[in-house]
């Protein structure tokens, strides 16, 4: 006796593979609809939004130059301040542990371009430094005025970069004129900022370094 074949099911099928083919479509559209074309170049091209040092310390610097210079304070005022209560001195002078700073005083020592600077009233045992190149280290510039964080970069690097390219675009403009192979015994008029890691010895990043 032959078997018939089973046709009981095949309406059953036939609407699965129609329903799975519907539900096909749908995504595939719903997939489309959430698809953005992006043209190279344009501001939604992730290449065109890269993070650029030298660009950020061109356009960031004039900002941080203002802030500093607006709000610093003269080195006698400060250390006077610092000595007598270090942290009200923190709370009405710094943001962040970052004071502005200007002075006028005589260049003494230096080595690898950081001298210390005489200031007259400066009271002992308290020294300034400056830092005049080639290397200018530490971020106090990127965090003299409270405005920059790190919650405006896409990361750590991009963060530590903004802070290189600040002293950068600062070297550029106020050192790279300067000759820091003669500067001891001449006076100058400094304004820069600096962290307070060394009661003792101040070193501070300029942003104005005027050579008299």
């Amino acid at each position: 006796m032959s078997q018939q074949p089973d046709t009981a099911f095949a309406p059953q099928r036939k609407r699965s593979l129609l329903i799975t083919a519907a539900a096909v479509v749908l995504v595939l559209g719903a997939m489309a609809l959430d698809t953005t074309v992006v043209q190279i170049g344009s501001d939604q091209d992730v290449r065109a939004a890269k993070f650029s040092p030298e660009a950020y310390g061109a356009a960031t610097f004039p900002k941080v130059l203002e802030n500093i210079t607006s709000r610093a304070v003269d080195a006698v005022e400060l250390a006077t301040a610092i000595a007598a209560d270090p942290k009200a001195a923190e709370a009405k002078y710094s943001v962040g542990g970052v004071y502005p700073v200007k002075f006028e005083g005589v260049v003494a020592e230096g080595k690898s371009g950081l001298y210390f600077v005489d200031v007259a009233g400066i009271p002992a045992p308290l020294r300034l430094r400056v830092q005049t190149g080639p290397a200018i280290n530490g971020t106090e510039l990127r965090d003299a005025s409270g405005e920059i964080s790190f919650s405006q970069f896409t990361n750590q690097i991009e963060y530590q970069d903004a802070g290189s390219a600040l002293n950068k675009e600062m070297k550029k403009l106020v050192l790279d004129g300067i000759d820091n192979s003669a500067l001891t015994g001449k006076t100058v008029e400094v304004t820069g900022a600096f962290k307070l890691v060394n009661p003792k010895s101040w070193m501070i990043t300029p942003v104005v370094l005027v050579v008299k």
